[in-house]
């Protein structure tokens, strides 16, 4: 099967591309320089260095020709914040390229295509009495890019699936992880780790790698798919935080109302900036404080997410996370 990936260098599209070269499917990679340092890319990864944003419908639609799948591994997360209304920005990397991106994947006759979403969306579903669409512009994107999507499937163009994923664990070389802001708090913190009660579903780099492979194929229609292996409690992930940055301290649960008062003030000072987050982080304490968890035959089970070391992974990304910390040079997950 020949497969495109949009964001072929990032931490999942990358992975996806080594799992589907193992398969020996031939791969090209649409990405955005610089190389990490220290990737090694395989011989037979065709990669092409562009911003597929700034490519024109004929430039995109010649690489998409003889191609049967499309991943987008691209976009943004909740950690981008601007100007208000956020939303808009949200719309530009995560909503607005899922719509042209598969309009012209059918023109191409691609016939499957594989979206990676956030869990925060399965959330918005099993909750909705907390209106998570309501508050939070980044999950409101979201969804609407997961709508825009799944109408591709509904309309029979294509098999689509999309992959609500939670957490991830694992590095990549020469890449900062998403983790270093966690790190970087935790060892701001005197005496006591305080977090809140709760806790989330998580997967490692390679188990969401052999999601995005199942989901190209086994997929058929228009399908979404929580994408969940192991589940822990904050407090439970903060001790193999701990004991991997050999801190060695109590760690505090805090009531949700504390929590509430301190990130209250995190949103008042980031609002005097005139600047908007994705998450309304005193609307999402109901998110923050739940088990916020994903069995495995929810969707991992059928698309083939094996076992793996999640302790190893954790460890690797705290270490690497120390190493951003300790000023080695590292690309950033979130584009520069």
């Amino acid at each position: 099967m020949k497969v495109l990936i949009i964001g072929g260098t990032g931490l999942l599209g990358f992975e996806a591309a080594k799992q589907l070269l193992s398969k020996r499917h031939l791969v090209t990679g649409l990405a955005l320089p610089p190389i990490p340092e220290g990737l090694i890319i395989p011989a037979n990864y065709q990669l092409i260095f562009q911003n597929y944003m700034e490519m024109s419908d004929e430039a995109l639609l010649k690489i998409m020709t003889g191609m049967q799948a499309l991943v987008f591994a691209a976009g943004i997360d909740e950690r981008v914040e601007g100007k208000a209304p956020i939303y808009d920005l949200y719309d530009k990397y995560n909503v607005q390229p899922v719509q042209r991106l598969l309009t012209l994947a059918c023109k191409a006759k691609i016939t499957s295509a594989v979206i990676l979403g956030s869990y925060f969306t399965y959330a918005a579903r099993k909750y909705p009495k907390w209106h998570l669409e309501k508050y939070h512009p980044y999950i409101r994107a979201r969804m609407a890019q997961q709508e825009v999507a799944l109408s591709f499937a509904n309309a029979g163009k294509m098999d689509v699936a999309v992959l609500e994923l939670p957490y991830i664990f694992g590095t990549q070389p020469g890449r900062r992880p998403v983790w270093t802001i966690l790190v970087a708090q935790i060892l701001a913190m005197k005496r006591r780790t305080y977090y809140p009660r709760g806790g989330t579903s998580m997967v490692t780099v390679r188990q969401a790698g052999q999601a995005i492979v199942g989901a190209i194929l086994k997929n058929g229609g228009g399908h979404v798919y929580p994408i969940g292996y192991y589940n822990m409690t904050w407090k439970n992930m903060l001790l193999l935080f701990h004991r991997y940055a050999s801190i060695n301290r109590k760690i505090v649960t805090i009531p949700t109302w504390i929590y509430k008062l301190g990130v209250a003030s995190i949103v008042k000072k980031k609002r005097k900036k005139g600047i908007e987050m994705g998450l309304d982080l005193v609307k999402f304490a109901p998110v923050m404080t739940c088990n916020l968890f994903i069995m495995r035959d929810e969707g991992a089970t059928f698309l083939g997410v094996k076992p793996d070391d999640i302790n190893l992974a954790i460890a690797m990304s705290v270490s690497a996370s120390l190493d951003a910390l300790n000023g080695k040079h590292m690309v950033g997950m979130i584009p520069e």
